[in-house]
C-alpha cells in the first residue's frame, strides 16, 4: 500500500487521472500507463440554465454542454471530460465571471459528496428553476400545457431537515484532491456516503448539514469505536467485512433509532458495539440491529432485531401519531409532508361522503390523514410490513374507517376489487420515483374516479402517467413543494377532474 501511495503521488498531474483507482489495482500494469488523450477546452461559456437532472448547462453554437457544480450566469472555461453524439459534459477550470447568483457552499463536503448539490446557488433560485422543471417536464413529456402553477411552496428549513439518513462503512475511503497532494498515508476506513458514480468508494463525512443531532455525534463515535477496536469496514467488492451500514432516524418527538447493519455475524464484537451506543446516546430510544450477508444493502427481506429500547419511535403530523419501524417508508422532510397533505386534503375537498382510494399508501399517513373527512379511505400497499404498520397507526389514532391490503397496485385494483369495495369518488397516487405501472393508470381510466390527486417526487414520471391519464381527466391544479433543499428534486401534487 505505501508503494501504490507514492507512485500515485508521482502522477497526480495526469489528465483524468484517479489516484484512488491506484490504490485498488497492481502496480506492473500501471508502470505501462500511457497519458490519457487530452479532451478540449471551451472557453468563455456562459452558464444559461439548469437541467432536469440539477446540471447547469451551456449551449456554445446551440451544442449542449452539461456542466458540474456550476450556476447561471457563471461564464468560465470548460474542461470537456465526455463526447456523447447530442451532447458533452464537463467541468471548469477556470472562471471569468461569478454569477450574481451563486453563494458560498456551507459544507465542507460540497463538489465531492453526492447530496445537497444546489448549495451553491441561492435558496431563492433553486426555487425558481425548481418550478421552471415542472413546466418543462410536462410541456416536453405530457406535451400538455399545465393551468397556471402555484407559487412553490418553500421550505421553512433548509439545513438539518431530514429524519433519516444511511451511511455505509468502506474500506475503500474516497481520497480528495487535497488529501491526495499531501505526502503521506491515510487511513483508508470510511463511514459516510457514497462518491457519485462510484459503487465501491465512500467518502469519510465529518459533518453532514441534513439531519439534526444526535445523527453526527453518533456517527463519529461508531467510526470512531470501530477504529480503536480494530472492527473490519466492508469492503464493497469483495463483499466481505463486519460493519456494513449505519442508519440513523430522528422525529420531532424527540425519539432516535440507531440501526446497526452487520455483514456477519460476530457476537461478541456486535455486542460491545451496541452497548458501547446505549451508554454513551441515553437518547438513543430504539436501538436495533440486522445481519445482512447479502451483495445488496437493502434489509427490507431480512429480520431486524431489537437490541435496547421500543422497535419503532413515534412521529406527529398535525394531531395524529405515526409509528415509524426499522423498514417504515415515511417523508424523509416531516415539516415540509405536513404541508404536501394538507395540499392534498385541500385538492380533495372532501365533504364527509366519499370513498377514497389511496394508492401506494406506505404506513397510512395520507389515508389517516384525510379520514376523518371521508366516509371511507382505502390504502393499497406492496410492502405487507407497511399495511400492517398503517393498520396499527390508524388503531393507535382510533381510525375506524380506513381499511388496508397488501399488494401490488397493478395486480390489486381489479374490478373485482372495486366491486367489492366501493367505487372511489376520489384517487390519491403517491407512487415511487418509477411512476405508476401502464396497467395500473390502464385501470385508473377504466375507473373513472371524479378526481385524481397525483403526488410525485419525480415530475418526468408524473408527466408520463399523467399524459395516459389526460384521455379522460384534465389537470385543473398543480401545486410543487420544496421537500430537499440545496438539490434539484422538487414533490409536486396534481388534481385531474374527469372530463
Amino acid at each position: 500500500p505505501i508503494v501504490f501511495q507514492k507512485f500515485s503521488l508521482s502522477l497526480k498531474n495526469y489528465e483524468n487521472f484517479d489516484a484512488n483507482e491506484l490504490l485498488e489495482v497492481p502496480l506492473i500494469p500501471l508502470l505501462q500507463m500511457s497519458r490519457k488523450k487530452q479532451l478540449p477546452i471551451l472557453e468563455n461559456l456562459e452558464i444559461i440554465g439548469v437541467t432536469a437532472e440539477g446540471k447547469s448547462v451551456a449551449k456554445p453554437n446551440g451544442q449542449v454542454v452539461f456542466v458540474k457544480h456550476a450556476v447561471p450566469g457563471d461564464v468560465a472555461d470548460i474542461q470537456i471530460t465526455r463526447k456523447k453524439r447530442s451532447y458533452l459534459e464537463g467541468r471548469p477550470v477556470k472562471y471569468h465571471l461569478f454569477s450574481d447568483d451563486r453563494v458560498e457552499p456551507f459544507c465542507e463536503h460540497f463538489g465531492i459528496c453526492g447530496g445537497c448539490k444546489w448549495q451553491h446557488l441561492n435558496y431563492e433560485k433553486q426555487l425558481h428553476y425548481k418550478q421552471e422543471q415542472v413546466t418543462e417536464q410536462f410541456e416536453r413529456i405530457a406535451k400538455i400545457e399545465l393551468p397556471e402553477i402555484r407559487q412553490i411552496i418553500p421550505a421553512d428549513k433548509t439545513k438539518f431537515y431530514r429524519n433519516k439518513l444511511e451511511f455505509t462503512f468502506s474500506n475503500k475511503k474516497w481520497l480528495t484532491e487535497e488529501e491526495i497532494k499531501q505526502d503521506k498515508i491515510f487511513e483508508r476506513n470510511a463511514l459516510g456516503f457514497h462518491v457519485p458514480g462510484r459503487f465501491d468508494s465512500v467518502l469519510g463525512i465529518n459533518k453532514c448539514w441534513l439531519q439534526p443531532e444526535p445523527s453526527n455525534k453518533i456517527r463519529l463515535e461508531v467510526k470512531k469505536y470501530a477504529l480503536e477496536n480494530h472492527l473490519s469496514f466492508y469492503d464493497i467488492r469483495k463483499h466481505e467485512g463486519f460493519l456494513r451500514n449505519l442508519i440513523v432516524r430522528t422525529a420531532s418527538t424527540d425519539d432516535v433509532m440507531v440501526v446497526l447493519c452487520f455483514g456477519k455475524e460476530m457476537k461478541q464484537e456486535r455486542e460491545k458495539l451496541l452497548i458501547h451506543l446505549a451508554e454513551k446516546f441515553p437518547e438513543i430510544t430504539s436501538l436495533m440491529y440486522v445481519i445482512n450477508p447479502k451483495k445488496n444493502d437493502t434489509i427490507y427481506d431480512l429480520d431486524v432485531r431489537l437490541f435496547e429500547g421500543n422497535d419503532h419511535i413515534i412521529e406527529i403530523i398535525e394531531d395524529l401519531k405515526f409509528k415509524i419501524g426499522p423498514k417504515s417508508f415515511f417523508q424523509t422532510n416531516t415539516t415540509q409532508a405536513i404541508k404536501l397533505y394538507q395540499t392534498v386534503k385541500e385538492f380533495a375537498m372532501l365533504k364527509g361522503d366519499e370513498t377514497v382510494y389511496d394508492l401506494y399508501s406506505g404506513i397510512g399517513t395520507i389515508t389517516n390523514f384525510i379520514a376523518k373527512n371521508a366516509k371511507k379511505v382505502i390504502g393499497i400497499e406492496s410492502v405487507p410490513e407497511a399495511v400492517e404498520n398503517a393498520k396499527e397507526n390508524a388503531s393507535i389514532n382510533n381510525i375506524k374507517n380506513t381499511y388496508f391490503f397488501a399488494g401490488d397496485i397493478k395486480d390489486t385494483l381489479t374490478d373485482n376489487f372495486v366491486k367489492k369495495h366501493g367505487k372511489p369518488g376520489i384517487v390519491i397516487t403517491d407512487p415511487p420515483r418509477a411512476g405508476m405501472h401502464k396497467n395500473a393508470v390502464k385501470q385508473l381510466l377504466n375507473i373513472l374516479a371524479e378526481k385524481i390527486i397525483y403526488v410525485s417526487c419525480n415530475p418526468a414520471t408524473q408527466a408520463r402517467d399523467v399524459s395516459m391519464l389526460c384521455e379522460k381527466y384534465t389537470v385543473k391544479k398543480t401545486q410543487p413543494v420544496d421537500m430537499f433543499p440545496h438539490t434539484h428534486h422538487i414533490e409536486n401534487v396534481l388534481l385531474l377532474e374527469k372530463k
